[in-house]
Parts: C-alpha cells; sequence; structure tokens
C-alpha cells in the first residue's frame, strides 16, 4: 500500500506540473482554456460623453452592472474556463496627449486585478488585452511613433502589475483595431497593403518584445497575437506575420458569419437581415471558414483562440435560432482543438431588449437559456446535472473512492481531464475500463477507481 500511495504521490507531481499552464505549450493550453466567455461591454466601454470621475462610472456605462465575485463564480458554475476581460486603458488616463506619460489610473489597474484575481481563483483562464479605447488605433496611419510610445507605456504598466500572476493569465496584443483603411481598403483591395499589415506586424511584434523582457512569469507566458481586422480571410492573408521568435503564442480571430443574422436590425444595401440560421448552405460556410484556420494555423502549430462570436443585435431571433447557432460556432471551433470565447453583453430588457447570454443583474446570476448552457457543457463533455441512477459510490478497504460510470461526469460543472497513473492524458471522456485513475478538475487533482 505505501508503494502505491508513493506511486500516487509521484504521478500527482507530475500531473501538477503538467497541468501548470507555464509548463504547458501553447497548443495544450488553447485546449485546457475550453470554453470562454466575455466580460463585454464593462471595462472596454468609453467616449466623451461618459464624462465618469471614477473606474465604476465607466464600467456601468454601457449598460452592466458592477462586476461581482458571484457573477465570475456563475462562469465557473456553469462550465466556462476562460475570460476574457476587454479593457480601454485610456480612460482616467493622466498625460494622454502627444508627448505626455500616458499613465494608467491606479484605480482601474487595480480594478482589473481584483476581477483577474476572482478569475484565477476560480481556476479559469483570463485573458486581458486593449481593446477599442477611444479610436486612437486609426493615428497610427499617420503618427506611429506617438502611437507606439503610448502603446509602449500601456503595456509596460500592465506586464508590471501583473509580472507575478500564475501562468492562467494571458495578454492579447489588441482587439479588432488593427485595421487601417486609410491606408489599405479591404474592401476594394486599393491601397499600400503591405504598409497596413506592416503596421500591424510592428505592433504585435513591439508587444511580444515588451512581454518577455518585463520579468516574473511574463517570460513564459501565453501571448495571444490580433490578427488583421481579427478577420480570418486577412489574417490568412501572408502578409500577417505572427512576431519572430513567438514560440508561446496563440493568433486571435473573431467570428460573426453570417453578419446579417448575428448583428444586423434591418436589411442594408451590403447585407440582409436574416432571421433564422442553419441551412446546410449555413452550415457548410462555417465549416469552411473553421477549416480555414485549421488548415492555416492549428495545423501548423499556431494555436488559435476565437476571442468573439456568437449573437449580438438588438433584434431577436428567438431563443431557438440564437441556440442553435451559437452551439454550432462553438462545436465548430472546439472540435478543431480552438478554444471559443463568447461575446457576451448586458442588453436591457426595459427598452425591450433580451439578454440571450448571461444575465449579470439576476440574483444569483444565471444564464436565460438552461438548454444553451447545456448544450454547452455537452461540447466539453461536462454533465449538466447529476446522476438520476441509483448507483452509489463506495469506499473500499484501502480508502479509494469508486465511482461507477454514470457518476463520473458530476463532478461539479467545470472541464474533468482524465489521466492514467503515469500522468497520460486521456481526454474528457469517461474512462471505459476499470481501473485507478487521476482526475483533473480546474486545479484539482483526485485520484479515482472505476468499477
Amino acid at each position: 500500500m505505501k508503494n502505491f500511495i508513493k506511486i500516487l504521490a509521484f504521478a500527482s507531481v507530475a500531473l501538477w506540473a503538467q497541468t501548470n499552464p507555464l509548463n504547458m505549450t501553447t497548443a495544450q493550453a488553447v485546449k485546457d482554456m475550453g470554453l470562454g466567455i466575455n466580460l463585454g461591454n464593462t471595462f472596454e466601454s468609453n467616449g466623451d460623453w461618459i464624462n465618469g470621475t471614477t473606474v465604476n462610472d465607466y464600467e456601468t456605462a454601457w449598460g452592466s452592472p458592477t462586476i461581482t465575485k458571484a457573477m465570475i463564480d456563475g462562469y465557473a458554475n456553469n462550465g466556462f474556463k476562460t475570460v476574457r476581460i476587454p479593457v480601454a486603458w485610456s480612460n482616467l488616463m493622466t498625460g494622454n496627449n502627444t508627448g505626455g506619460t500616458y499613465t494608467i489610473s491606479t484605480a482601474l489597474l487595480n480594478r482589473i486585478e481584483e476581477v483577474v484575481d476572482w478569475v484565477l481563483a476560480d481556476n479559469m483562464y483570463a485573458i486581458v488585452n486593449i481593446h477599442q479605447d477611444g479610436g486612437w488605433w486609426t493615428k497610427f496611419s499617420t503618427d506611429s511613433a506617438e502611437c507606439m510610445k503610448k502603446y509602449i507605456r500601456i503595456w509596460e504598466q500592465i506586464t508590471a502589475k501583473f509580472k507575478d500572476k500564475s501562468g492562467y493569465l494571458v495578454f492579447e496584443s489588441l482587439n479588432e483595431e488593427g485595421k487601417w483603411q486609410d491606408v489599405w481598403n479591404m474592401y476594394d483591395n486599393t491601397g499600400n497593403k503591405e504598409r497596413a499589415y506592416g503596421l500591424l506586424n510592428a505592433i504585435n511584434q513591439k508587444f511580444y518584445d515588451i512581454v518577455k523582457v518585463s520579468g516574473g512569469n511574463n517570460a513564459n507566458r501565453h501571448l495571444l497575437i490580433a490578427g488583421y481586422d481579427t478577420n480570418i480571410d486577412r489574417t490568412s492573408d501572408a502578409a500577417f506575420k505572427m512576431p519572430t521568435g513567438c514560440t508561446r503564442c496563440a493568433v486571435s480571430v473573431h467570428y460573426y458569419d453570417p453578419f446579417g443574422f448575428t448583428h444586423l436590425e434591418h436589411d442594408e444595401s451590403w447585407a440582409t437581415m436574416l432571421t433564422t440560421w442553419g441551412t446546410t448552405a449555413d452550415r457548410d460556410e462555417l465549416t469552411r471558414n473553421m477549416n480555414k484556420l485549421k488548415t492555416n494555423f492549428v495545423d501548423k502549430n499556431i494555436p488559435v483562440i476565437v476571442g468573439e462570436y456568437g449573437f449580438a443585435s438588438k433584434v431577436d431571433r428567438g431563443a431557438e435560432e440564437i441556440r442553435k447557432y451559437t452551439l454550432a460556432v462553438a462545436d465548430a471551433i472546439y472540435t478543431r482543438n480552438m478554444c471559443p470565447v463568447l461575446w457576451d453583453i448586458q442588453w436591457n430588457p426595459d427598452n425591450g431588449e433580451r439578454i440571450y447570454y448571461y444575465d449579470r443583474k439576476s440574483n444569483p446570476p444565471a444564464f436565460s437559456d438552461p438548454l444553451f448552457i447545456a448544450g454547452m457543457k455537452n461540447i466539453v463533455g461536462v454533465s449538466s446535472s447529476s446522476s438520476s441512477s441509483s448507483e452509489s459510490s463506495s469506499s473500499s478497504s484501502d480508502g479509494e473512492t469508486h465511482i461507477l460510470h454514470s457518476q463520473l461526469p458530476t463532478l461539479n460543472f467545470q472541464l474533468i481531464t482524465y489521466y492514467s497513473l503515469k500522468g497520460e492524458p486521456l481526454g474528457n471522456a469517461k474512462p471505459q475500463k476499470a481501473g485507478v485513475y487521476i482526475v483533473k478538475q480546474g486545479n484539482s487533482v483526485k485520484k479515482i477507481a472505476v468499477k
């Protein structure tokens, strides 16, 4: 028995090292990130009309309530493993002018740290980026030196603040702002395409260089590199380059196709508003786009995080259509070893709008469509409810806990991964053979014996 305990202890230590993101390859970490969700329209809110004097003024300006630990816990309890936290760092910034110091508000830094810590405490990954930020990105085409100065200053402060956080924290270089229509019109292919891509490639390279020399865990931290316009086709273009030396990086793209379904509130000259999704043509389009990501990146050892996807129109298409679309996209992403991160914001029911995904204002915070969250859990092989079987667990004389097959998925709602006693990953599916296994759920590592 003592030898068995030693073997188990060794295996557990080996497994802990293997499941620490700082010891993982980025491909392994992206797989471990499971399902993700965005704190959308929250810390990235910006606009001169806000005229806020506190962090909370901005945090709640676009419709979100003040974020609480209960809201973050709700993500973890419903099977999500990653939370993307978009941030407009220019809010309350001092010296935010040409030649200025570009000093981030200490209160904002502390508030983002508080939310990041809640995410990490729930054994989830946190992705922090620069998001929208008031539109100064457009000036890279006319004053790249000053814009780069601001970009460097922002990341120097972020990396210093968060350098000692665990490997579950991921930095993302920017959001969708990596495009310059005045340099190259991506719709009619006029202008200087090489320069437009060159601007983004230089920004991403500077991001990588800053993080890697910033100390603490940052030297080994996983990084997310924004694609051109975060568009699949434009990011797949040969003109887009991952940073030189970037061996622990994933590429970031967004997916909102067809836009007529996910966003439009009425017909436009360039697109028709769609009220349904799910035809053979619709599903073929999804398959083509996801296969394009797999072929151009995943198969070439460049991991992919789809940092935004989902339904985002004020005009409701009905729970069934929205659920069908969202689950299909999440499944298409996840089954190709990429991480899907749902774009989630808070609509205002007082204006006749419906909250499609997560209701932060309910008590407790909850997903508005139980069938949707059950479908999401099913994608990653996590049970949405405890087994109703009369079978029960039992303890053997050596103190091991025996769990029958019907009970394996009931260990809470976080992604479960099974390992052999040697620490060999066996995937998320139930072990089909009787024996002793190690099960990892979040940062919890347990031994189980299956009859």
